[in-house]
Parts: C-alpha cells; sequence; structure tokens
C-alpha cells in the first residue's frame, strides 16, 4: 500500500502545474519532543489553496530546498520564485534570510496569529512573575485559575472567566497592566494606512516601555526590529495565514490519525497525498 501511495505521489508531483503561485505561506511544525521540526510551505493564492513543499528540518537549508525545487527548470527571469508577490511568515530569522535571497518581488509579511502569540507569551510570563511575587506574600491564591483568562479573547471567556477577570481587574498587578496593553495593541489591526498604523505601534512601544514589565519591554524590542516587515501587512491590504493555521491543525490531526510515522519520509507523502491536490494518473486505460 505504502509503495502504491508514493508511487501516486512522485507522478502527481512530477505533473502538478507550479505556474500562476503568488503567494506563499510559510511555517513549521514540530514532531513529537525534542528539535524535531518540518518545514511546511503552502500556496494561499484565492483560487488554489494548498500544501507545496514539506522539508526536513526548519533552518536556511529546509527552506532553500523548497525553492530548489520550485524554481527546477527554470532560470533567470523566468524563476517562479520571481513570480511570488506575497510570502506570509513569522519571525523565524532563518526563514527571513531565504525568503529575502530567493523572493526578491515578493513583499515579506509578519503573520497576525505568530504576532498576538509573542504578545500572549509576553502576558503570561509576567503573570508568572506576579504568582512568584505573591507566594513571598502568602497572596499566590489571588491568580489561582487565572492563566487561561489572560490567554483567551475577552469574548471567548467563560462566566465564571469573566467574573474573575473583572474581580482581578481591579488589583494592582503587572499582570494586569500587560493584559490591558494586550487588548489595546488589537487597534493596530483596524488601520488602514501604513503611515497611521506606525504612529499607533510607536505610541504604544513607548508605552509599554514606560510600564517597565520586562516581558512586555523584551515583545517591544521584538518587534521594533521587525517594524517594516509588521507594517507590510496593511501594505497587502491585511494578507493573513489564517489559511495555514487551519492547514497545520489538518496536520497535526494527520499525524495522530496514524499515531504518528517512522520517518519523516512516510509523513511528507501522507501530506502530500493529502493536502497536496495533487494530479492524479489515469488508470483507465489499463484494464481494458
Amino acid at each position: 500500500m505504502f509503495r502504491a501511495v508514493k508511487w501516486i505521489v512522485d507522478w502527481g508531483l512530477k505533473h502538478r502545474d507550479l505556474r500562476d503561485v503568488t503567494k506563499l505561506g510559510v511555517d513549521e511544525i514540530q514532531r513529537g519532543k525534542g528539535h524535531n521540526y518540518m518545514t511546511l510551505v503552502y500556496q494561499l493564492d484565492d483560487d488554489n489553496k494548498r500544501l507545496l513543499g514539506v522539508e526536513k528540518g526548519r533552518e536556511e537549508k529546509s527552506l532553500e530546498r523548497f525553492f530548489d525545487k520550485f524554481d527546477e527548470g527554470t532560470e533567470g527571469k523566468e524563476k517562479r520564485s520571481l513570480g511570488i508577490k506575497f510570502v506570509c511568515s513569522d519571525m523565524w530569522k532563518q526563514y527571513l534570510n531565504v525568503i529575502k535571497r530567493r523572493c526578491l518581488n515578493a513583499l515579506n509579511i509578519l503573520d497576525r496569529f505568530h504576532v498576538k502569540g509573542h504578545l500572549t507569551k509576553a502576558v503570561d510570563e509576567t503573570r508568572k512573575l506576579d504568582v512568584a511575587k505573591l507566594k513571598t506574600k502568602r497572596k499566590e491564591k489571588v491568580l489561582t485559575k487565572s492563566k487561561y483568562i489572560f490567554l483567551k479573547n475577552p469574548e471567548n471567556l467563560t462566566d465564571k472567566q469573566a467574573v474573575k477577570l473583572n474581580e482581578l481587574l481591579r488589583c494592582n498587578l503587572r499582570v494586569i497592566r500587560a493584559y490591558l496593553m494586550k487588548e489595546d495593541f488589537e487597534r493596530f489591526w483596524k488601520y488602514k494606512s501604513p503611515y497611521w498604523a506606525g504612529r499607533f505601534l510607536h505610541e504604544w512601544c513607548v508605552r509599554a516601555m514606560r510600564s517597565k514589565i520586562e516581558p512586555m519591554k523584551k515583545f517591544v524590542g521584538t518587534i521594533r526590529s521587525h517594524r517594516e516587515l509588521l507594517l507590510n501587512w496593511f501594505k497587502s491590504k491585511g494578507m493573513s495565514s489564517g489559511i495555514v493555521e487551519g492547514f497545520n491543525n489538518k496536520v497535526k490531526l494527520t499525524v495522530r490519525k496514524g499515531y504518528g510515522y517512522a520517518s519523516n519520509k512516510s509523513l511528507q507523502i501522507t501530506l502530500y497525498h493529502t493536502l497536496g491536490k495533487l494530479p492524479q494518473p489515469d488508470f483507465t486505460h489499463r484494464f481494458w
């Protein structure tokens, strides 16, 4: 069975049409424990969303391997990678380096979901600092069962969590100030103009630095170093790799259904078969 599926996938990869690919999404997934990653590249064009590449690791060479295959058979000004207009990725430096080298005509956009993830992580680290401080005063119960209150969007809170949040908002804790800054940052995504979005971002960063909350100051350093890429989100009219998150969930589900895979190669074949929208060989003539 495996050899049959592998043959079909190999045939499909050889005969798929890679013309008119203009939007890419790049992300990684972790396979099991340890630093076992795979780089995933998706096509995000409006008329065609599919898995284009699965490469072992998340180093520069991982994404370079994808572009080598993607450009295979094309040279010079005809390289397929030069036709890419938008690439949506996270802040992983190795990916940013390769995208800058290979997609010379593309606008690199930082994914909104990953930016929000970094900010949410900063809020959670602030909560941990407050819990440690409250323990020294034997008042740690104040933040008991509050972790997911700060991680969720307000509209997704349960009734009990909403009541707990209202109680916590009366407390003078660093995590409350960090949480309020996180919610205020949501205004950033509602701007239409890159200029005014940049003004808001600058003012928000100044307030966050003045808060003297170390995890928030660390987040400010991260987004300041990626400011131009972050503002590209507005130049692309709000392009998001939300579809990438959906694909990644399907990948994780595939791994669970298979109860894990013995090798990266077997997982690659499965993912191409289920998410790659590969053309299928015509076997009709074999049975006549």
